[in-house]
């Protein structure tokens, strides 16, 4: 059976962005048609400035907002990736293949760094090797498709390269990925900047459309998106990029089509308000079932608990076979 991984940072709170590009696909998609492991990785947090409760807030809120999506423990592992010591013990394994150059040409290493400098923060050496241990998260489950964004396709490319270097050098240990993108509103866009992606990790939220905003604010968000000259409803992402962003969050919100939708609206009011109305109606039973498993903790404890049980047993065995074959002795 085909497996999966794939993860979500604890790094903010999650957005219509990720459910949309993400979340919802593990959801409908893919916990049915594969072996499918779905991550908390914390630890990617921590290659930049954070408050350490709100990391473990954030981390706790993920995994809750993951199984109000719809995650059933009973068909996928949803787990923590600091529960799982596997992670860390590849990573280094894996920075040991790497070369300084592959790590520096990320370009959210270029991005993050700069974003620091300029904050006048130092730059973590966690943040040049954090793909090694992202390719870590993948090898060491002998994942096959890695269902990721396209901007971050370029680290899945980078964990293919340590595999397939790994296997020639030391003998076949692990199986080479592919990412998978969604077809659908895989990067929707900030309502505010739409030349920017809806990212949960940003400081103004006045454009991004969090999972657990309340209705209204949910429809003020929508309705005060910044929208383009002219009056035509036309979807065209280069020359009207606000437009074409609510075209996109409504098609799928609904499983329509962008371009056939601007041929129904004739005013950018009315598209506004519709896509506000799709989003609500979208969101409504997310956040519903989000206060039930809020109310009761223990029981998101208790898969989070269980899934990394599991998720020992997978990666365990891949990265002792990786230990031996780059000529670690055994432990005793």
């Amino acid at each position: 059976m085909t497996r999966i991984f794939s993860g979500i940072k604890p790094t903010g709170h999650l957005t219509l962005g990720n459910y949309l590009g993400a979340v919802r696909r593990w959801a409908e998609v893919d916990q049915y048609r594969a072996d499918a492991l779905f991550s908390i990785v914390d630890l990617h947090a921590l290659t930049v400035e954070h408050d350490p409760a709100r990391v473990r807030r954030l981390s706790r809120q993920a995994a809750t907002l993951l199984l109000a999506a719809g995650l059933d423990p009973a068909r996928c592992t949803v787990f923590v990736q600091s529960h799982v010591d596997a992670h860390t013990r590849l990573s280094y394994l894996l920075e040991c293949t790497a070369t300084d150059g592959e790590l520096r040409r990320m370009i959210q290493y270029k991005e993050k760094s700069v974003r620091a400098k300029a904050a006048g923060q130092s730059v973590r050496a966690s943040l040049l090797t954090y793909p090694a241990l992202m390719a870590a998260d993948i090898l060491a489950y002998r994942t096959d498709e890695v269902p990721v964004g396209d901007d971050q396709t370029q680290h899945v490319e980078l964990t293919r390269d340590l595999a397939e270097r790994f296997n020639l050098r030391y003998g076949p240990t692990f199986t080479v990925p592919r990412a998978v993108n969604p077809p659908v509103a895989a990067r929707v866009m900030d309502l505010q900047d739409p030349g920017s992606k809806m990212g949960k990790s940003y400081e103004s939220g006045a454009g991004i459309v969090y999972l657990l905003d309340e209705t209204d604010v949910v429809r003020k968000k929508v309705m005060r998106a910044v929208t383009d000259s002219g009056r035509e409803v036309e979807y065209d992402p280069v020359e009207k990029p606000g437009v074409a962003n609510l075209l996109e969050i409504l098609a799928a919100c609904g499983g329509g089509n962008p371009i056939e939708l601007a041929g129904v609206y004739d005013s950018y009011g009315s598209l506004k308000q519709d896509t506000a109305e799709a989003v609500v109606e979208l969101l409504r039973p997310v956040r519903a079932r989000h206060a039930q498993l809020a109310a009761d903790p223990g029981q998101v404890d208790q898969v989070l608990k269980e899934g990394a049980e599991r998720a020992r047993g997978m990666a365990r065995p891949v990265v002792d076979a990786a230990y031996e074959a780059i000529g670690l002795l055994p432990a005793g």
